[in-house]
């Protein structure tokens, strides 16, 4: 996870500025699944973060390449984002998604890049001969199409081949050694990651790191969160469209239903529509027997996005645009709404905002609005001088012949929806960067990756055009940390308000979260005494689902921390603490330094009964 400067970092996801980092729900994982046939090898990794970005991506494979030379590379290694909404941003190299977290930030990229390179070493030290099983199902009732307005615009006859307007299919991987012994889970699932709404400033993992941090704690019974042999990993895939919030998008203000067509609510607009959350299911992985064999093999071609020329019939070819969102794009969606007065659906422009953004960003060429129409465009980020426009890259592994989309790897590009679904103009039609012909194009390109493939042709595909690595032109507007103060005759870790002797909520006097040297360790313990040894034994961290490490920017530099443990059933009568660990900055002279502290509760117990 990431906690440097955590504090004055905005979360990526929602695209709301206000949305800064301040405490911990749950730590972000990096989980690393190594396969090899014999003959080839492929990386892949899902990581608890709002999607991978393409410096990210190249920073890992600098630094496989210096630890493992030519093992791990660019065309065996793929890098996939959960797409929770509650990780740190500034960790792209772009304009289009620096605009909402303040630029590049390198202490958001660089525990990102550490956390991701650790968990392939640590796969890499852990392999061992053994085998793969398969199990695929469905999961119902476990989330709804957010746009589906759009969805019925698709032609009939296609969408009478589906069930639902939503794909609710669950792929799940079990690894095990050749005894049979479970070591690991791999499954993928189309939901958003959004259970945790836009007012959540604590960092999260969100639905897809609960399902984890589940199946991990059953599977490694005793052992703390992160620290167990069997790695439990649900992947992002087809989640565009979908929310994890089935009861749908209801009106704060009102509690009646969102309007149907733009999402907004009769008073109080977009800002006032949410929605509530469910956790995802993860029983499949116990039944699965279909054994996986056959070769790993994989395709990689960069590609530039921008202009993709697609053969669409025998007399008809389109193309892909210069990158640009529409203004739908900032009325955000029934997940999380934008703050200014934009609806979904528009296909029109407002002279206002074109007026003000053109200023900002440059207003679009007659080229690139006709390319893009029918979407008004708000953000013509494809025409500016710099940084460049975006290079994706296309990347197929084949595992036998099942066929599995895993969304939002190495490289992010927005939204991807059908031709028809675009004419809308809804968050994900105006989000589709690349004009109304994306999904062709991309067709496009995996029909020729998979024919290189099984025509064994791949070392004959053009690399692409490799993409920059900026050095210059990355803007941070992070201020620099300040220095921590705390009140006159204190001392930072001391206890602000004590826990009664059965349970209640700690409040210490901290240091800002940030440059802590905790990135593998905690700022949290709940602690409970050994009698028998009058040791104490930690069960609980922050990473546990259990606790809540809030932080509070208080006056005059000075900082409060609040820790909550919701103390589950399972919880044994007995006596225990809670214990703060973290960093503060002084200076000493000029020079800055930084220094532990620590602070503790009183005992209190834990008791089923309060009288005792």
């Amino acid at each position: 996870t990431t906690e440097e400067e955590s504090s004055q970092i905005s979360s990526m996801g929602y695209a709301n500025t206000q949305q800064k980092a301040a405490g911990i729900h749950t730590r972000l994982y990096s989980r690393a699944f190594i396969i090899d046939d014999g003959s080839r090898r492929v990386v892949f990794v899902t990581a608890d973060v709002g999607m991978i970005s393409q410096r990210v991506r190249l920073e890992v494979l600098q630094a496989l390449q210096q630890k493992y030379g030519d093992v791990y590379r660019q065309d065996n290694v793929v890098l996939s984002g959960t797409h929770t909404h509650c990780g740190p941003g500034g960790y792209f190299q772009y304009t289009l998604f620096m605009i909402s977290s303040g630029g590049f930030i390198k202490t958001s990229i660089q525990p990102l890049v550490d956390g991701i390179v650790k968990s392939i070493n640590r796969a890499h030290q852990n392999m061992r001969p053994g085998r793969i099983y398969r199990n695929r199902g469905e999961l119902d009732h476990s989330s709804i199409n957010r746009s589906p307005h759009s969805y019925l615009n698709n032609p009939e006859d296609e969408r009478l081949r589906y069930k639902d307007n939503t794909d609710n299919q669950v792929l799940v991987l079990k690894f095990t050694d050749l005894d049979g012994d479970g070591i690991g889970m791999l499954s993928w699932f189309a939901v958003h990651a959004v259970s945790m709404n836009y007012t959540n400033r604590l960092v999260s993992s969100d639905n897809m790191g609960y399902a984890s941090y589940l199946l991990e704690q059953d599977k490694n019974p005793g052992e703390l969160p992160g620290q167990g042999s069997f790695v439990a990993a649900f992947s992002s895939s087809n989640l565009g469209d979908v929310s994890p919030n089935t009861r749908g998008p209801v009106c704060m203000n009102t509690g009646l239903p969102c309007d149907y067509l733009n999402s907004s609510c009769p008073v109080g607009g977009v800002t006032h529509t949410h929605a509530q959350s469910f956790c995802p299911l993860q029983e499949l992985y116990a039944t699965a027997v279909d054994e996986v064999t056959g070769s790993v093999q994989s395709a990689h071609q960069w590609v530039n996005m921008t202009d993709v020329s697609v053969q669409i019939n025998d007399t008809h070819t389109v193309r892909t645009c210069k990158p640009a969102l529409g203004h739908s794009f900032a009325a955000g969606t029934t997940d999380g709404g934008g703050d200014l007065n934009f609806t979904q659906g528009a296909v029109e422009g407002d002279p206002f905002w074109d007026g003000i953004v053109g200023v900002l960003l440059g207003k679009p060429s007659n080229e690139t609005k006709e390319c893009h129409h029918p979407k008004p465009i708000l953000f013509n980020t494809g025409e500016m001088n710099t940084p460049l426009p975006q290079l994706i890259m296309l990347k197929m592994l084949i595992m036998d012949t099942e066929v599995v989309i895993a969304g939002l790897s190495n490289v992010y590009t927005h939204y991807i929806t059908t031709y028809e679904e675009y004419q809308v103009q809804r968050y994900e039609g105006a989000s589709t960067i690349y004009g109304p012909h994306t999904l062709s194009a991309y067709l496009q390109k995996y029909r020729g990756l998979a024919r290189a493939i099984a025509q064994n042709q791949v070392s004959e595909l053009p690399v692409g055009p490799e993409p920059p690595f900026f050095m210059e032109s990355l803007v941070s507007l992070l201020p620099a940390a300040p220095v921590d103060r705390k009140p006159a005759n204190t001392s930072f870790g001391e206890v602000l308000q004590q826990v009664y002797p059965i349970y209640r909520q700690v409040g210490l006097t901290c240091g800002v979260p940030q440059g802590s040297e905790l990135r593998d360790k905690t700022f949290v313990t709940v602690e409970i005494l050994d009698n028998r040894t009058e040791t104490w034994e930690v069960v609980h961290t922050d990473a546990s689902w259990e606790t809540r490490f809030h932080w509070l920017k208080g006056s005059n530099q000075q900082s409060n921390a609040t820790i909550q443990w919701f103390i589950p059933p399972s919880a044994p009568s007995g006596s225990y603490r809670i214990r703060h660990f973290g960093h503060y900055k002084a200076l000493k002279g000029l020079r800055p330094i930084i220094s532990p502290y620590e602070g503790s509760s009183d005992v209190f117990r834990v008791a089923s009964s309060f009288y005792y």
